[in-house]
């Protein structure tokens, strides 16, 4: 299950979020031919370079100054995020001439611990006015930051995967009290996140261009990559610390500058990060992080400013962004939903398998696009072996709270995602599967008003099914019996 993240990871990083190796989704490949160019476009470089040193410590201090603080007041009502608020008055009442309460008088939303039930905060969502001026900000210090040399923002990625390992304790107690995610599986999410900081690191080689001498007469090719501009990231709730880390330290660390939306369903984790980030020394203007609902995240397709945007969730959602973003003219990449299978053979170590599919079932309480939820096994005989089995191993299974180490997993993040999942086990017994283990009427113990479900085994489902078609992101594994390794392959196509 690890090579499996590893792997996505290292495609994620080099092919598709790299804001930098292949220059696919957020950078700009540029190339000049002529040596008369050449001397050209240097001189310019030199010339704007100086314009743009001697005009922004005036210009944009304020400007930078106030762009955490205009996200931070909005993400959290916990006072960690909310210690600069006095220069976001100043900033807000120089420019804007309004009220600080007409002005960011966006819904608040709770925000809740999973395992109890209980709401352990709010948070302020961010009006379409509020994503305008993090925009506004991250135009302004754009051309600064642009400028400042490859390995000057190296620096601040080797400082920030020092701050990472310093704290990650702290991060992944955050994404214990609002995602419920088990300590062990945080510190797995955690570690991905800062493997994508350590590519980061490497700006100074993976920006460099290419050049050729004499492709013809008096003609030298170089090409260099550029950075876009302001760019965007839509991250979902399960992993607040790793998908947002898949989008913006390469994109930062190429040029770009960066609004972040998170989930807000668990964001403290999220902000944590982004302070220790400003902490390790990157310019105030080029991070934002804005919380927000769906007027957040159309404000930021249809905006002209935002050049490209990166997207983690649902596949129905995955969908609008997609066609949004690149009707605006947008580059987009957006990342939905899965429906995992694994094929059991009759030959297959059973044992073994059913080791390898408790982890990837029902680890992060399956709320994962590539948690495996459907074994197809062929041939009854090792059907019957693999669901006993399996049920016997799930007894083996705690469920709990974040906080013991020793639980396998924790709750689901929401009273209404605990009630969507109970509801596609429902219907699979309602079309005739067998429900082997239920997890429907789990309860644990001082935390009897969580959100929990326990591990699931369905056997006897059929394709037909609404849990088979449906992508049920909970600790679901259903079973599919076939008599053949092509009628296995023919269902999973």
């Amino acid at each position: 299950m690890s090579t499996k993240y590893s792997w996505i990871m290292v495609f994620f990083g080099l092919g598709v979020f790299a804001f930098s190796s292949n220059a696919n989704a957020f950078m700009n490949r540029g190339s000049s031919s002529s040596r008369t160019d050449v001397s050209s476009a240097i001189d310019s470089t030199t010339t704007n370079t100086t314009n743009i040193n001697s005009t922004s410590n005036t210009t944009n201090t304020s400007n930078i100054n106030s762009t955490s603080n205009t996200t931070n007041k909005h993400n959290t009502t916990n006072s960690t995020y909310n210690n600069t608020d006095n220069s976001m008055h100043m900033h807000q009442d120089e420019h804007h001439d309004m009220h600080q309460d007409e002005y960011y008088d966006g819904p608040t939303q709770a925000v809740y611990n999973p395992s109890s039930g209980e709401i352990s905060k709010q948070i302020q969502l961010a009006k379409k006015e509020t994503v305008e001026e993090a925009i506004d900000i991250a135009q302004t210090v754009f051309p600064e930051w642009r400028n400042t040399p490859a390995v000057k923002r190296a620096r601040i990625m080797f400082r920030f995967k020092e701050l990472l390992e310093k704290n990650s304790d702290r991060i992944c107690q955050l994404i214990g009290e609002e995602h419920g995610k088990i300590s062990h599986d945080a510190m797995g999410e955690l570690q991905r996140g800062i493997e994508n900081v350590e590519y980061a690191c490497s700006a100074p080689e993976i920006l460099k261009g290419e050049h050729s001498k004499n492709v013809g007469q008096s003609v030298d090719c170089w090409s260099e990559f550029q950075p876009l501009g302001v760019v965007a990231g839509i991250t979902p709730f399960n992993f607040p610390a790793m998908v947002p880390m898949w989008m913006y330290p390469l994109a930062i660390v190429c040029g770009n500058c960066f609004i972040l939306k998170p989930s807000e369903r668990d964001p403290s984790s999220t902000l944590y990060i982004a302070e220790l980030l400003h902490e390790a020394g990157l310019p105030n203007g080029v991070l934002n992080v804005i919380n927000g609902n769906k007027e957040a995240v159309d404000t930021l397709l249809h905006d002209e400013r935002i050049q490209a945007v990166s997207f983690v969730g649902s596949t129905p959602i995955a969908e609008y962004i997609y066609s949004t973003a690149t009707a605006n003219g947008k580059r987009c990449q957006a990342l939905g939903g899965a429906k995992n299978h694994a094929i059991v053979m009759p030959d297959a170590d059973i044992d073994n398998t059913v080791n390898q599919l408790v982890g990837a079932a029902f680890g992060s309480s399956g709320e994962r696009c590539m948690a495996l939820s459907v074994a197809v096994v062929v041939g009854d005989e090792v059907g019957d072996v693999f669901v006993t089995k399996m049920q016997e191993t799930m007894k083996t299974l705690k469920v709990g709270a974040y906080s013991e180490s020793s639980n396998d997993f924790g709750p689901l993040i929401t009273k209404e995602h605990r009630d969507k999942v109970a509801s596609y086990i429902d219907s699979a017994e309602e079309q005739g599967a067998s429900i082997i283990v239920d997890g429907r009427s789990i309860k644990v113990k001082g935390c009897e008003n969580g959100f929990f479900i326990g591990g699931t085994l369905i056997d006897n489902v059929t394709p037909d099914m609404v849990s088979y078609k449906e992508e049920i992101f909970g600790p679901v594994l259903q079973v599919i019996r076939v008599k053949t390794k092509q009628e296995a392959m023919d269902i999973i196509r």
